[in-house]
């Protein structure tokens, strides 16, 4: 896959382009049925599969929340729709100014004149440019004038309604990562490097754990969980505690992750880490033994779950 963040790398048209739009945070199975569509659609036209999205996320810039929780950071984002089989990736950088960018000088300056888009393919309730002013019925309009096929796709849909990445968000604030992963075709990751922590995992606990720092992803809810760790392309079993540490009264929140059969040493490593299920909530025990044995508890659990 092809990837260009501006706009002005891009020299040459890549007519026919078939074009499908959004931020796509997640990459779930509704955004990986989407660019199935838009690949099948540049096939039949002899043409160029296009996904184009913006960096950062435009509720970062709109609404000022500069710490929005993101499913997937910006890098993930590009694997996995690398993954699909996607031909050409544009990334916008979003701004205000860009967000002035009236919706009928989005389609002809930059996805028909820019990218040479032949088809365009959106969800149901698509819109865009300066104050959301472009719809579907403005696409098609635009269609007939200039020559380009409007495709609107249907939702993909579960038991529980639409796949959405606002459905997603709450089920793993919920810790429910499990329903989850059946949204997003995968379990959800978190990444970071590892960190010293209070050693206090091997040394008082026996079991001992990687540190991790989260910045902007999506946290899942406080508790213990089944996890697999991937490390130098490697894949282990873990659990992992996500939260305050209540037994030992320090009020700091973290990430640790107890890595199965396991002993390297990889502090400032990076790893990835999949949560598979949430094994319990966090609870204050009245000891360091006590939370040893439950501990062990968890493990034993943990292995029965990822076998």
């Amino acid at each position: 896959m092809k990837r260009f963040e501006d706009l002005k790398q891009i020299s040459v048209p890549f007519a026919p382009a078939v074009v499908t739009i959004g931020n796509f945070d997640g990459v779930h199975v509704g955004h990986q049925a989407l660019f199935s569509q838009v690949i099948e659609k540049a096939k039949g036209l002899g043409g160029t599969s296009v996904v184009v999205t913006f960096e950062p996320h435009p509720v970062r810039v709109l609404n000022g929340i500069e710490r929005f929780p993101l499913i997937t950071l910006y890098e993930q984002k590009v694997e996995l729709i690398a993954a699909t089989g996607i031909d050409v990736l544009v990334v916008i950088p979003f701004s205000k100014a860009f967000a002035a960018t009236p919706a009928r000088s989005f389609v002809q300056e930059i996805l028909w004149e820019k990218i040479g888009m032949r088809a365009v393919i959106v969800g149901p309730d698509y819109s865009f440019g300066k104050k959301r002013e472009g719809n579907i019925a403005l696409l098609e309009d635009m269609g007939k004038a200039l020559g380009f096929e409007v495709i609107v796709s249907k939702w993909i849909e579960q038991d529980t309604g639409r796949i959405s990445s606002t459905e997603i968000r709450n089920l793993v604030r919920e810790g429910k990562v499990d329903q989850a992963s059946i949204l997003l075709g995968r379990h959800y990751q978190v990444r970071g490097t590892v960190t010293r922590g209070r050693d206090r995992g091997g040394k008082l606990l026996g079991f001992p754990t990687a540190n991790l720092i989260l910045y902007d992803e999506l946290c899942p809810k406080g508790g213990v969980y089944a996890v697999t760790v991937e490390y130098d392309g490697v894949f282990f079993k873990g659990v992992a505690n996500i939260g305050y540490s209540p037994t030992f009264d320090n009020g700091e929140f973290c990430v640790e992750v107890h890595i199965l059969n396991f002993s390297d040493n990889i502090y400032g490593k990076p790893i990835r880490v999949n949560f598979i299920e949430r094994l319990r909530g966090e609870k204050k025990f009245p000891g360091s033994e006590a939370l040893a044995a439950q501990i062990a508890k968890d493990i034993k659990k943990a292995l029965t779950i990822l076998s």
